[in-house]
């Protein structure tokens, strides 16, 4: 499978104060238009805050957070990213210098805080227990070994123990950086 056969989140931009309808919008089109299996959701990061009013009731404010953009997770094809384009209330890509260049997917430490914020946990798949061995695939330590000592399931986090000039160092690694060795 190709890069841009990927299910990744991207961010579009719409015209400000119509995220909503923008999302509406797209919900719509994904339906009538058959791409369910292509673009899977769109959000719209809020915020609530309250204020107090003249009368002393408190008042809820919803926020949003990225004014003037929605996110969508989809599988970019000519298809599914002339749908979401073509969507009224849409304005492009975020990360797409147009002239039918393919937007450039968010990396997942960019996303998950956004989806967190939205109370959307992302779940990663952990391949390794602790005690065991594993390889790290991503990050400064990329190509070292070492020894998985703890796991933090909550922030996705696992503190593996790499052999660095001849002592153990602790390095704390997202699920997705480390793999077990056979």
């Amino acid at each position: 499978m190709g890069l841009e056969n990927e299910r990744a989140w991207y961010i579009v931009q719409t015209y400000s104060g119509c995220e909503n309808a923008a999302k509406n919008y797209l919900e719509r089109r994904i339906k009538s238009m058959d791409m369910e299996d292509y673009i899977f959701q769109v959000i719209i990061p809020e915020t609530k805050r309250y204020e107090k009013k003249k009368n002393g009731e408190q008042k809820e404010i919803i926020e949003k957070v990225y004014p003037g953009y929605v996110f969508v997770e989809m599988i970019v094809t000519d298809e599914s990213w002339f749908v979401v384009r073509n969507t009224p209330m849409v304005t492009g890509f975020l990360g797409s210098s147009g002239g039918g260049a393919k937007p450039v997917p968010l990396l997942p430490e960019e996303i998950n805080p956004i989806l967190k914020l939205c109370g959307i946990e992302r779940e990663v798949d952990l391949k390794v227990k602790e005690g065991q061995k594993v390889k790290i695939v991503a990050g400064s330590l990329s190509g070292q070994e070492g020894v998985v000592n703890q796991i933090d399931k909550e922030r996705q986090l696992v503190l593996v123990l790499v052999d660095m000039f001849g002592r153990q160092t602790p390095a704390e690694l997202q699920f997705d950086e480390v793999e077990p060795l056979n």
